[in-house]
């Protein structure tokens, strides 16, 4: 079976338990709070394990001998996923919620830069790709609302996420917080669609950031969107485990 067509047959096994609702609906997004916001910010050099995570985020206990800024990013991280999902009812990702996203994510790091497009032009470690320069921001993300609006019907709902996350970081706006925000407003998408969350393990790190690097060098999106797909395929088969969902 090819790889969308799996997802989608998952997807509407787990459509017929919908919609999630009260305790179960609490459940689900505290789950993937933890394991969303670790990996996330793992992928960026954040040196919180994911149980270090948990204990900031649902007990509210700072972890002794860890970087302020560690502590500072996962609990911004959480406050932009809660963000995330108040978008869950509409079929639409905003420059406004985009900038929200980072807002929120960065506010308690650097509050003048938090929600603010870069005003400096900026080298990515790894990537000799030649980012846009301050002056073009504006008007290219506008171009890319654009694109998410007219664009959005016409291709697979995966795929369309996998490439809003490219498109985004490809212009990479903001000063820092670009990987985070890319994959919050990737999994935006995928929730207004109705499909799982994908999350990169750390472990994946090399995979993930070649195929972005990929793109950016030959315009080729396959791989990227294909690694997306298989991320979003083992959160539908780990929900289908955990809630007990067969085919």
């Amino acid at each position: 079976m090819e790889l969308y067509e799996r997802l989608d047959v998952n997807k509407a096994a787990i459509d017929r338990i919908r919609p999630f609702e009260g305790e179960h609906l609490r459940q689900l997004r505290e789950y993937y709070r933890i394991g969303l916001t670790w990996t996330s910010n793992a992928i960026e050099g954040n040196s919180l394990t994911e149980i270090e995570t948990k204990i900031l985020l649902e007990d509210g206990l700072t972890i002794g001998g860890k970087p302020l800024r560690d502590t500072l990013e996962a609990l911004g991280h959480s406050l932009a996923y809660d963000y995330m999902f108040s978008l869950l009812g509409n079929k639409k990702v905003s420059v406004n919620d985009i900038k929200s996203l980072h807002r929120l994510f960065f506010k308690n790091i650097d509050e003048t830069r938090a929600g603010v497009w870069r005003d400096i032009n900026i080298i990515v470690t790894g990537s000799d790709y030649e980012f846009p320069s301050p002056a073009e921001l504006d008007e290219l993300m506008d171009k890319l609302e654009i694109w998410s609006d007219t664009e959005r019907d016409s291709i697979h709902p995966i795929r369309f996420a996998a490439m809003l996350h490219l498109k985004f970081v490809t212009i990479h706006p903001f000063i820092d917080g670009n990987g985070r925000v890319a994959r919050l407003l990737m999994n935006a998408a995928l929730i207004q669609d109705g499909y799982m969350l994908a999350v990169v393990p750390p472990m994946l790190r090399m995979e993930y950031m070649a195929s972005i690097r990929g793109y950016q060098q030959n315009g080729d999106a396959e791989p990227f969107c294909d690694f997306i797909a298989e991320r979003v395929l083992e959160s539908e088969k780990e929900i289908m485990r955990l809630l007990k969902i067969s085919l």
